[in-house]
């Protein structure tokens, strides 16, 4: 995962699908994103996946992404590949927005994008992203707007990507 020295924004970052490939961000400029570490053996899983499916599902023709991220550094709640991972949220929630490389979020090797992300929108208790599906929402500029906490449900998250959108 790269990044220009003096990221602007989200479209400045260069990450990795979950095949290995490279994907620009610019590629997402004009479309509103939500940014999510996520993890298949969670508490949260159900109802954040089954969630974001709804919202993909409902404003991706208007311009919204869902950028997830599996991570496993929060109690080992995401063990598996790449590819498991990805058949996991495809299969069981039909999750149809791109699922990409395992990353970190935390410590020294936290990804770039997470680094990016965490210092422009610090927590309630510091940068440190406290579990899984952290949420970050992010404008058609790729400027952070606003981060969510895993607890936060994505529905709740509806009336601020409408708006984002330039729908009501």
């Amino acid at each position: 995962m790269a990044a220009a020295p003096s990221a602007t924004s989200v479209h400045d970052f260069t990450v990795k699908d979950a095949s290995g490939k490279d994907v620009d961000l610019s590629t997402y400029k004009g479309k509103v994103l939500l940014i999510v570490n996520v993890a298949s053996q969670c508490g949260l899983t159900n109802s954040n996946y089954t969630e974001l499916s709804q919202l993909y599902e409902k404003y991706k023709v208007q311009g919204f992404e869902i950028l997830a991220f599996p991570c496993n550094q929060f109690g080992g709640q995401e063990p598996g590949s790449n590819e498991e991972i990805v058949q996991f949220a495809c299969t069981r929630f039909k999750a149809e927005y791109p699922i990409f490389d395992k990353v970190d979020v935390n410590g020294n090797n936290a990804a770039p994008l997470y680094k990016y992300l965490k210092s422009n929108k610090g927590g309630l208790f510091g940068d440190s992203i406290k579990w899984n599906f952290s949420k970050f929402l992010v404008d058609k500029e790729g400027r952070v707007v606003d981060r969510y906490a895993p607890t936060t449900s994505p529905l709740s998250i509806e009336k601020d990507i409408k708006k984002l959108l330039g729908s009501s």
